[in-house]
């Protein structure tokens, strides 16, 4: 998802993160698209609001639907999304008789958001995995070498000899309050959007409230009870959150940068990059990328407050920014979390 990594393929070993990426990627989205479509059609039959058969018999045919990926994109610059096209297309497979029951009270908006949010509960899971990595390996590292004594720098200066631990409990405790505040963070976050055309389920009338909760069950999503189409503030909290992990990643790889200069020499590992003019160089290309990840996610939340002004019942200009940065921040925690590991795994020494 990194624009850098489209256009300079041998970035890509530094910068992508591919299971990550391809969460978002378009099969995968589109996937999101028909689940939420097909939820739609549960909630519409079990409140009454459509032929319990009708909707039946739709949800079997849509299971197969197989949209045609060419000619969504082809008409993306037209309509500015891409769900007009799915939407055209999928009435069109099912046929007149069935789509009476298909995308009542449904609006784009609702399939995009409710499929990022499903795109999200997927990278949740290996985020969290991908942290109980890092602070594994923070923890080897203090049973390893905790008791070994580094000098203790304070404004990179020599302060007062220090145990190895201190420096690593430093490391350790705020990736561990990383993962509280996701596991917090993932029912608020993970959430369905269905509001219809201007937010207020007005097309449902008084069986939009069973239609969303359906949806949200079938989905394996938390109900709001309300759209949220103009209320950014969740997907604004977990671009934050994911700016603190590569942020606390980052930091973990300027220490280890410092630590690694000729002359303080406190810290040993495996690996290290090379240097095209300096044989005797071994570059800590690795703990480098760490910060470089860390201050492009630091750069980058600014543009999701942006996103908060999302004017009256929807925005195209905020909605649209958020495409481009929150799955670039996305790749771009995931890629520190892989690194992370590699860097904690190749650490042979720290202290003496």
């Amino acid at each position: 998802m990194n624009p850098l990594t489209q256009t300079n393929r041998y970035f890509s070993a530094l910068f992508e993160d591919t299971e990550v990426s391809d969460a978002f990627g378009t099969k995968r989205t589109l996937g999101h698209f028909l689940a939420f479509e097909i939820a739609l059609t549960e909630g519409l039959a079990k409140s009454g609001a459509v032929d319990g058969a009708v909707a039946g018999a739709a949800i079997e045919k849509m299971k197969s639907f197989a949209p045609d990926i060419a000619a969504i994109e082809a008409k993306c610059p037209t309509d500015g999304l891409a769900v007009p096209e799915f939407v055209r297309q999928l009435k069109t497979y099912l046929g007149s008789e069935l789509t009476p029951a298909v995308h009542i009270g449904g609006t784009s908006q609702d399939l995009i958001d409710t499929a990022t949010v499903l795109t999200l509960k997927e990278i949740n899971g290996v985020f969290t995995t991908r942290l109980d990595c890092a602070i594994d390996g923070i923890a080897r590292l203090i049973s390893e070498h905790g008791d070994n004594t580094i000098m203790g720098r304070t404004r990179m200066q020599a302060a007062l000899p220090i145990t190895v631990k201190h420096r690593l409990e430093s490391w350790i405790a705020p990736l561990r309050q990383h993962q509280d505040r996701l596991a917090a963070m993932r029912p608020k976050l993970e959430v369905l959007q269905f509001g219809g055309a201007t937010g207020d389920r007005s097309a449902n009338g008084d069986k939009a409230a069973l239609i969303g909760a359906v949806m949200a069950e079938q989905l394996g999503l938390t109900d709001p009870g309300r759209s949220w189409h103009n209320d950014r503030s969740r997907l604004v909290d977990y671009a934050g959150w994911l700016s603190m992990v590569s942020g606390s990643l980052g930091k973990i790889g300027q220490d280890i940068c410092l630590m690694a200069q000729q002359g303080v020499d406190e810290i040993a590992q495996s690996g290290g990059g090379s240097s095209s003019a300096m044989a005797h160089k071994q570059n800590p290309v690795t703990a480098e990328m760490l910060v470089s990840l860390a201050q492009y996610n630091a750069g980058q939340v600014s543009l999701m407050h942006n996103a908060l002004m999302h004017e009256q019942e929807r925005s195209g200009v905020a909605w649209t920014l958020e495409w481009m940065v929150l799955p670039a921040m996305a790749c771009t925690t995931g890629k520190a979390l892989q690194l992370a590991d590699r860097q904690l795994s190749a650490i042979t020494r720290i202290g003496s």
